[in-house]
């Protein structure tokens, strides 16, 4: 197995385990990350009815010419401040941070951050 398998393998084993444990409710959504090369989407979704409730990514209309101009982490730390302005028109204040399987540094940091600037809790 080479090792860019074995990583993609092991993020993937991560993400079953913790979405085990994690439920987003209609009074705590779930805020699922995604993380590409080049590329960061999240998603606030409620699991009861299987409906993503507001999302937000680099290739949104919003950030697209803004992102290609910051560095990655400043483009998530953007990604999150947006979706957090979009949850709260939505009257959301409370969520469950899913990082998918993804190490809590770098780019999913900052875009927890970045929703937490907003004044969201999690």
């Amino acid at each position: 197995m080479t090792l860019v398998n074995k990583k993609m393998t092991s993020r993937q084993k991560r993400q079953v385990r913790v979405r085990k444990k994690i439920k987003g409710t209609s009074a705590r959504l779930r805020l699922n990350v995604f993380r590409s090369n080049k590329h960061i989407y999240a998603q606030l979704i409620e699991d009861l009815e299987g409906k993503v409730v507001a999302s937000s990514s680099t290739m949104a209309k919003e950030l697209a010419g803004a992102a290609a101009k910051l560095s990655k982490t400043e483009a998530a730390t953007k990604v999150g401040e947006e979706l957090g302005k979009i949850a709260k028109e939505k009257g959301v204040d409370k969520i469950v941070f899913d990082r998918g399987g993804y190490l809590y540094h770098g780019r999913v940091k900052a875009l927890a951050d970045g929703v937490r600037s907003t004044g969201i809790n999690f």
